[in-house]
């Protein structure tokens, strides 16, 4: 959770330092060039420099980490992180001055590697202010914010809920707290809503978003709540305590530390940061490049859409995305306009077992929606989704709310990742499958979660969706 998200933005800040470091190197050669040839050495060509370059980049972030510039994302104090900084410059500038002493780079001017030291102290520190900034502003705006209730109401309670508060920036919100058995009721605990009791908690769970739950009370109330454990990591939510001990089946666990407070974690779900980082980027610049590609299909098929029936060409739908958010979908219509108000007379016809709803030979469906759907164009809008964050690539389709409100407890545990455009689902059968058999499907998707599992589905995608295989 918190260690994780910290590495996370770590890496934007060195990331930052070096897009300044950089842009320091190429500005300060550019500059070296006013000084008047007659009082100071000729200026080489700048292809001898970038050779230096490859050396000295390397080299020169060295202080930086063993001074702990990237210990924390926050510092104490700017005054001190600007000193320290410019501490782990004067090291850098010595290690690069010997550097090209010992490499024989005469050519290399000292004025250069005063002024590039200059120039990079006051880029890095702009640098570091905005990428504060960017990711304070996210924050503030509630992007990707983990949505936390605490177990507990005692002093142990308050402290986690008041820390969490007070770091709105790490990306998360307490949703409010559950009172336990010995607990009083009240309508709040310090500035954190109250949402009820324990046992209240199936029903809280199906009408707010709970992303993650954190218990902190006594250890002899410890006992007492085994069901809601498992009924968490049932509902795949990821489960934290402050002390050690309970029973899981299908969890793994992890030790982290809330500023001293140690929190045992119960994680149904892909647990590195950084892998999902990583794909996150990955469906970014995959979806940014298929929907510049295709934009003369989009167009085609909107066009085609329209010829045949009238209607909007995108249909818009309510889906239920990670951990039960709302969010709207996007598809190329296939079928009449009016195809969601003649679904229910058309109920005796599904196909499906449990609350989806398929059906062969659908007379909703327009000629040109058949060839979508059994080409899986129909789909392609979802890139967008895709770009917005609320779907990735690879994932467990996303549901309508009503089929979700008819969920068994196990099977909820499908919206504990972020929803896909293809999956298992789609590469072993799709409608061929029935509705369990689905569901067993995309948990076993999240239990062996990894990047490379992912570009294997995305292959195996292509044979299916070219064959049709399973698709109505």
């Amino acid at each position: 959770m918190i260690s994780q998200k910290k590495k996370i933005f770590v890496l934007f800040l060195f990331l930052g330092d070096l897009g300044a470091t950089v842009l320091s190197f190429f500005l300060s050669y550019w500059l070296r060039r006013f000084f008047p040839a007659s009082a100071w050495a000729s200026l080489f060509p700048l292809a001898m420099y970038l050779r230096l370059s490859l050396f000295i980049l390397p080299v020169w972030f060295t202080p930086f980490w063993a001074l702990g510039l990237y210990r924390n994302w926050v510092p104490e104090s700017l005054i001190r992180e600007a000193w320290t900084l410019c501490k782990a410059v004067f090291l850098s500038l010595l290690l690069a001055a010997s550097l090209t002493f010992l490499l024989k780079y005469h050519f290399v001017s000292r004025v250069f590697l005063i002024l590039f030291s200059v120039v990079d102290i006051i880029l890095i520190l702009v640098s570091r202010l905005l990428v504060r900034s960017v990711i304070k502003s996210f924050a503030a705006q509630g992007r990707n914010r983990t949505s936390i209730v605490i177990v507990g109401e005692g002093p142990d309670a308050l402290l986690v809920a008041d820390t969490i508060a007070r770091h709105h920036d790490w990306g998360l919100g307490v949703l409010g707290f559950l009172l336990t058995r010995g607990g009083t009721t009240t309508a709040a605990i310090g500035k954190h809503r109250v949402l009820g009791w324990c046992h209240d908690f199936p029903e809280i769970v199906d009408r707010e978003v709970v992303d993650e739950v954190i218990f902190a009370v006594p250890p002899e109330e410890l006992k007492t709540m085994a069901p809601l454990f498992l009924l968490c990591e049932e509902r795949g939510i990821t489960t934290r305590t402050t002390i050690g001990g309970f029973p899981h089946e299908i969890s793994k666990i992890y030790l982290e530390n809330l500023e001293g407070i140690p929190l045992l974690t119960f994680k149904t779900t892909p647990a590195s940061a950084w892998q999902l980082f990583v794909r996150r980027i990955l469906d970014i610049t995959g979806s940014a490049f298929l929907l510049t590609v295709l934009s003369p299909a989009f167009l085609a098929l909107g066009i085609l859409i329209k010829l045949e029936s009238s209607g909007p060409v995108i249909y818009r739908q309510q889906r239920c995305g990670l951990n039960g958010r709302r969010f709207t979908m996007y598809k190329f219509r296939s079928m009449v306009a009016d195809a969601d108000q003649r679904r229910e007379a058309l109920r005796d016809h599904n196909l499906m077992g449990g609350p989806v709803f398929k059906m062969r030979d659908d007379p909703r469906v327009t000629r040109i929606g058949r060839v979508l759907r059994k080409t899986s164009l129909d789909e392609l809008p979802q890139l967008v989704n895709v770009l917005k964050g609320d779907m990735s690539m690879v994932g467990p389709r996303p549901p309508i709310p009503e089929e979700v409100e008819r969920y068994e407890g196990w099977q909820r545990r499908r919206l504990s990742m972020k929803p896909g455009i293809t999956g298992l689902w789609q590469i072993k059968g799709r409608n061929q499958i029935d509705f369990d058999d689905w569901m067993r499907l995309d948990l076993e998707y999240i239990d062996n979660w990894s990047l490379w599992n992912d570009v294997k589905i995305l292959l195996k995608t292509i044979p299916a969706v070219l064959t049709g295989r399973g698709a109505m």
